[in-house]
């Protein structure tokens, strides 16, 4: 099994739809909010992530966009322009059935692509303030 994730960190997900239990059969971005280690394992909440749309931004997303912060982009491992939104978060086994090996594989064969680059922490922070009124 792998290393635990770390908040921030952005990983090859199969996010799920409904029912939450069933891991979707696309994989795709997702960001590690927080995570948690119980004796039987480990639980992550990660936000869903996209590249659609971005033309289009709602309260609680921000994006990792490379025209717009080169660094940031390359840090967070993605291939596209993508966008995070915390309205879509799920709590989620730390396993096989819903993450698998990221595409890059830059950090080993591991859901890891990447991981949030500290300038984008104040879009993250805006991101969260507004899921937090609702």
């Amino acid at each position: 099994m792998w290393q635990a994730p770390e908040a921030g960190d952005i990983v090859w997900c199969r996010f799920p739809q409904r029912p939450r239990d069933k891991p979707r059969p696309k994989s795709r971005p997702a960001l590690v909010v927080s995570v948690a280690k119980y004796d039987d394992g480990i639980s992550v909440t990660v936000a869903y992530g996209t590249s659609k749309k971005l033309d289009r931004m709602l309260s609680g997303e921000f994006a990792i966009r490379k025209a717009a912060n080169s660094a940031a982009f390359a840090m967070a491992g993605l291939s596209f322009d993508t966008k995070f939104n915390l309205r879509n978060m799920v709590n989620l086994p730390w396993n096989e059935n819903f993450f698998g090996v990221a595409p890059d594989a830059r950090h080993g064969q591991a859901p890891k692509m990447g991981s949030l680059h500290p300038c984008m922490m104040k879009d993250f922070a805006g991101a969260a303030r507004v899921v937090k009124q609702r």
